[in-house]
């Protein structure tokens, strides 16, 4: 029999129904349907109310599953506030994808600094986000998700007028610190803020909905600010970092509109689904089987995780060496036919119409990937990736250039389906950890592998085509390890498996 706490008189407006009362879906001892906020109210034998339900002392006890119950009242409670991180994450996502400089920052490096030298300030802006990951993610675990993203839009807004007002290696360096701070705050903690916020909500079994969305808003921002970047560069340069401070303002002022959601005490519902069976055991009998039955639960969960951790980290790498490499391998294709002062227009063109390409292809993602399983659809986007790569090295003629469009149509095939898992394995207070973790290995990776590789590259500028076939044969090698391994290894770590 469900026991309920006495609770003092309690604050009125707690909740939409009866004054210090929110509801709660009727389990065990309690009513529903007694008007609004009646499910929450908790009745003993003979029909009448016990407490105050969901009141700060009104405690569920252990026979209901106590704090699975209270964590759920807490949630309720907060669900209008939450509501309005939901209406605005998508917005946030626009204005932080505003990003004007994405199709010409190479080559405003290469040419006032060189082609090798633009490699090593893309790997000081991973290594500082490398650095900072891990600590971003704790911040955001323990100080909230709300004040870790407006630190985030705070560096970006820094960095970009770095790099307009800034001359010279070391300021460049600077300024790709801090926007690599800006991505290490963002990291993990954006997901994990919608994801909360959905829970708090009840509506946590929209997420893949939701992620969805957000991330058209953001790709849709991504195309936008490259084609107009590009045509701004094309006057001046400094005209697309100065656009992209004021996009990271308004991303700013959208984050401090956020209301943080409940997440110190929260309980992932992986957590919650695995915990059950030992309940049920015991009610049968067999409570040793229900422990070797969780503890297997937990290591199945464990392979999993350990799975898509390599396969997000190395799809990191994958997706960015042709953003690394894609705009001298622009410039050298377009110079061959005479077109290498149209570089940045071209490229910034390009960068627009591949978000676009990644936007379409994400309606098509949840049809694909039932039809292929979600496995198989992993593995086709690490494919396309290594084919890209691939035909890049292969050649270097200008029709090559409609080859980058594709370059985020794997990211749009997987990360929504990857991001809605995680978020389903992880508790909320392991969650912006983990995430951070993950792109942490893949910066780190990508970082180290950038340094050793250009290390000795040639300080001419513009960076030959011949210096980039040989380092996109390595990421070739690699990729096509990576593929074998996650084809290896995906039946046993059951990525194919529900919840």
């Amino acid at each position: 029999m469900l026991q309920v706490a006495a609770s003092p008189p309690q604050r009125a407006g707690v909740g939409p129904g009866l004054p210090g009362t929110v509801r709660l879906p009727p389990g065990p001892g309690a009513t529903a349907g007694d008007g609004p906020g009646g499910g929450c109210r908790s009745r003993r034998p003979g029909g009448q109310a016990a407490g105050q339900g969901c009141g700060r002392a009104g405690i569920l006890g252990d026979a209901d599953g106590g704090p699975v119950r209270r964590a759920h009242c807490r949630n309720r409670q907060r669900g209008r506030p939450v509501q309005a991180n939901i209406t605005l994450y998508p917005w946030f996502q626009f204005f932080r994808g505003l990003v004007f400089w994405q199709g010409i920052w190479f080559l405003y490096f290469q040419r006032e600094l060189s082609g090798a030298e633009a490699v090593l300030l893309y790997a000081v802006n991973d290594i500082s986000v490398t650095a900072l990951e891990v600590p971003s993610g704790y911040l955001s675990d323990r100080a909230g998700r709300r004040l870790t993203l407006i630190l985030a839009m705070l560096a970006s807004v820094a960095g970009c007028l770095l790099l307009v007002l800034g001359d010279g290696f070391a300021v460049f360096a600077l300024a790709q610190v801090a926007l690599g701070a800006s991505g290490a705050f963002v990291s993990g903690t954006d997901t994990a803020l919608l994801y909360e916020s959905l829970h708090g909500a009840g509506r946590a079994g929209e997420t893949e909905a939701h992620e969805l969305r957000a991330w058209r808003f953001g790709f849709i921002g991504f195309a936008a600010s490259a084609a107009a970047g590009g045509a701004l560069a094309s006057g001046m340069v400094e005209w697309a970092f100065l656009a992209t401070a004021l996009a990271s303002a308004a991303a700013m002022a959208i984050a401090w509109r956020f209301r943080e959601p409940d997440h110190r005490n929260g309980v992932a519902p992986a957590d919650v689904e695995h915990s059950a069976g030992p309940a049920a055991g015991s009610a049968a009998g067999s409570a040793a089987g229900s422990a070797a039955g969780s503890a297997g639960g937990r290591a199945a969960r464990s392979r999993v995780l350990a799975w898509f951790f390599v396969m997000m980290a190395g799809m990191y790498v994958l997706s960015h060496v042709p953003f690394v490499f894609g705009q001298p391998f622009i410039l050298d294709a377009l110079a061959q036919i005479g077109m290498a002062g149209h570089a940045p227009a071209v490229s910034g063109t390009v960068s627009a119409v591949m978000m676009l390409a990644s936007v379409a292809t994400s309606w098509a993602a949840a049809p694909l990937s039932r039809r292929l399983g979600h496995g198989g659809l992993y593995l086709t986007a690490i494919a396309m990736q290594v084919g890209l790569i691939g035909l890049m090295a292969a050649t270097n003629h200008p029709a090559a250039i409609a080859l980058l469009l594709l370059r985020m149509v794997p990211d749009s095939l997987s990360r929504p389906f990857v991001r809605a898992r995680l978020h389903r394995l992880l508790s909320d207070r392991r969650r912006a950890t983990y995430l951070s973790l993950q792109s942490f290995c893949g910066r780190l990776v990508l970082a180290a592998s950038l340094v050793g590789l250009s290390v000795g590259g040639a300080t001419a500028s513009p960076m030959p085509y011949g210096e980039i076939r040989g380092i996109l044969l390595w990421y070739l090698a690699a990729g096509l390890v990576l593929l074998a391994g996650l084809g290896a290894t995906m039946r046993a770590a059951r990525v194919d498996r529900a919840g």
